[in-house]
């Protein structure tokens, strides 16, 4: 983890990403490498500073656009995440965000199939959208129903990219049919809200604090009325039932292995997230319960909203 968080820092240096001194604290808090080395125990050094890279770029994101100008004005929102997914397609980076994303973008995905590329791309472009999704509703004073914020959040937590970082340091490539596979996808999913929930869960204070609405928690509150502690004691009912989800998926798709017959790589790669997802699960919880970026919300420094936009500046 030493290794992994001087290489991030020395990365965020050579890529121009100059943080704030308030930006700067909030990353320490953040603590990214602790995240990846939770999630990927077994991962190599090279793919823990690689994915670590990522993280740290993600969050940056996170904060500018949940906490930043940028995510309080639709079109300058726009232009910045629709700039953000044409670098992720190929195209010339501008600014240090673009360069970022442009050399984390070649170190990742050169070499891996077409397949995980796509299924990488959708998962990553639709992460980036949800911020502006998030904008809009924001200015125009909209705030989801619990219903669709579920299917909002399984993108907005950005799990689903490092599900497929996943199968890098796992040594596998999922086939278009094994990602097809239903209970493959119902795992893939209940993975992705678990961590969702468990973050709101850990975040509602902070994000109360600085008058962010997108989080189950607050809108269990907002929706039924009810105390903030009655709406943190349903959202923890809520995440015993995903982790059962969880459970239930993994079943699920070693009898639908069985049942198509599937072997060789296929199947060992399928069994491979079968093994690994529940620990990733697992991690991700525990880092939430690690990091001051959860621990701590009376550290959240409202004084900073504009100290990250000139990163997405040409």
């Amino acid at each position: 983890m030493a290794a992994t968080r001087e290489a991030a820092w020395e990365w965020a240096e050579s890529e121009g990403l100059d943080l704030s001194v308030p930006a700067r604290r909030k990353m320490i808090r953040t603590r990214p490498e602790l995240w990846i080395s939770l999630i990927f125990p077994n991962a190599t050094q090279e793919h823990l500073d690689l994915f670590c890279q990522w993280l740290f770029w993600a969050f940056l994101v996170d904060d500018e656009f949940d906490d930043g100008p940028a995510g309080r004005d639709p079109r300058v929102c726009e232009a910045a995440i629709a700039r953000l997914v044409d670098v992720l397609d190929g195209a010339a980076p501008n600014g240090p965000m673009e360069r970022a994303l442009a050399g984390l973008r070649e170190r990742t995905c050169a070499g891996r199939s077409p397949q995980w590329n796509r299924q990488f791309r959708r998962d990553t472009a639709a992460w980036l959208w949800t911020y502006y999704a998030e904008a809009v509703e924001r200015v125009s004073g909209q705030v989801p129903s619990r219903a669709e914020f579920v299917k909002h959040r399984r993108d907005s937590v950005a799990m689903q990219p490092f599900l497929c970082l996943h199968e890098i340091t796992a040594g596998i490539d999922l086939t278009d049919s094994a990602r097809s596979l239903p209970a493959y996808i119902a795992l893939r999913n209940a993975v992705t809200d678990h961590s969702g929930l468990c973050n709101d869960i850990c975040s509602f204070e902070k994000e109360a604090a600085l008058g962010y609405e997108h989080n189950a928690v607050l809108l269990i509150q907002r929706d039924r009325g009810c105390t903030l502690q009655e709406a943190v004691d349903e959202a923890g009912i809520q995440l015993a039932r995903v982790a059962e989800r969880v459970l239930r998926a993994e079943r699920e798709l070693i009898e639908e292995i069985e049942a198509a017959g599937i072997e060789g790589p296929t199947r060992e790669a399928l069994e491979r997230c079968v093994q690994d997802y529940r620990g990733l699960v697992r991690g991700d919880f525990d880092y939430h319960a690690r990091a001051e970026r959860y621990t701590r919300p009376d550290l959240v420094e409202r004084d900073q909203r504009d100290s990250l936009s000139r990163h997405f500046a040409a």
